[in-house]
């Protein structure tokens, strides 16, 4: 079993490599420049690798990428073989990131959340304190109302 620091150190070749490959070496025009390798992971005995990308563009360009990706998977593992120089090449999985999902979703409910927060500081601008401004009682009213009372009496 390989350390984390020998697998992390596989992953980030492995980006790199397929990030360089996609850019310069592969003419599949699926693949373009709208393929961005967001992140890679290895299994721990280094005989697998995910491929995290993520694809400008609408819903199309995604299922061609993804399609150009698999096609290519042979050429991008030989080319992570020959830059790693490891005895076992790990087998490549292409997997479509939803970090930006991810992140566009969390913009919705903030500005959701933005807009619920402007609306009770509107309905609160003109509000009034239900009883006297400051409700709580202080040390020494106590005091002072129980000498009133003893006084009368």
């Amino acid at each position: 079993m390989a350390d984390n620091a020998r697998a992390k150190r596989l992953a980030d070749l492995i980006r790199e490599v397929i990030a360089q490959k996609l850019q310069r070496g592969i003419k599949d025009p699926r693949l373009g420049s709208h393929v961005t390798i967001t992140d890679t992971r290895v299994t721990g005995d280094l005989r697998e690798a995910t491929v995290f990308y993520t694809v400008y563009g609408d819903d199309e360009d995604r299922a061609s990428a993804a399609a150009g990706l698999e096609s290519a998977k042979g050429i991008l593992r030989s080319e992570v073989g020959r830059a790693a120089g490891t005895k076992f090449t790990p087998t490549l999985t292409f997997v479509a990131d939803a970090l930006p999902e991810n992140a566009r979703t969390i913009e919705d409910l903030l500005d959701r959340a933005r807009a619920s927060d402007a609306q009770v500081r509107q309905a609160s601008s003109n509000a009034t304190y239900a009883g006297e401004a400051d409700p709580y009682r202080k040390p020494g009213e106590d005091d002072e109302a129980a000498d009133d009372k003893g006084a009368g009496a």
